[in-house]
């Protein structure tokens, strides 16, 4: 009984954002009306009579495909880390759940290129924004496997998960492929 009296109080603002954005989700019919655009610049018209709004009134014209992408990521990124913001436990746990799968796809990401000397510059562009953490850009200083590991893997939020399942040994270029296999188990216990 306690519980539902304190419900609002906790989790009343987070139930009606995401009410809200359920009810932006494009329709059957707005889907239709997308199919039949003729055009990228027909199907920005469209999605700026949705909830999606003006999010590519910036974008100068000829617009391409990768920029209705990255804008759309873009989206979800700030909405997901709006409402991530605003948790409280159990709900916050749960989030940050979710980005752990998208945080070890960058780590792998990172630590592939940099094993095969990737510049930086080339590879945090591909990292998915939702798996995003501060000490990603701390790889580029890593000049030996244990540098990598200290950078990439003990300073993660991801830790805890990898402290019993990797070691120094495995980042190295003919380690690694076998280690990163390990991983998709390891998200299952996460």
């Amino acid at each position: 009984m306690f519980l539902e009296s304190v419900f609002n109080a906790d989790n009343g603002y987070l139930e009606a954002l995401v009410r809200g954005f359920k009810c932006g989700i494009l329709r059957q019919t707005d889907y239709l009306n997308l199919v039949q655009c003729e055009s990228l610049e027909d199907l920005k018209l469209h999605l700026q009579s949705t909830d999606y709004g003006n999010f590519l009134a910036n974008e100068v014209s000829p617009i391409n495909v990768s920029t209705i992408d990255d804008k759309l990521r873009e989206k979800l990124v700030i909405e997901f880390q709006h409402i991530r913001n605003h948790a409280v436990e159990p709900l916050a746990t749960f989030l940050d759940y979710i980005q752990y799968s998208y945080m070890i796809d960058n780590i792998i990401l990172l630590i592939t290129g940099t094993l095969h000397q990737r510049p930086l510059s080339e590879l945090i562009p591909k990292c998915h924004p939702l798996g995003s953490f501060d000490q990603m850009e701390a790889i580029h200083v890593a000049a030996t496997p244990a540098d990598l590991y200290n950078a990439v893997l003990v300073d993660t939020p991801l830790a805890p998960f990898f402290v019993d399942c990797i070691g120094e040994q495995d980042l190295d270029e003919m380690n690694f492929p076998s280690t990163a296999t390990t991983f998709p188990p390891l998200i299952m216990t996460i």
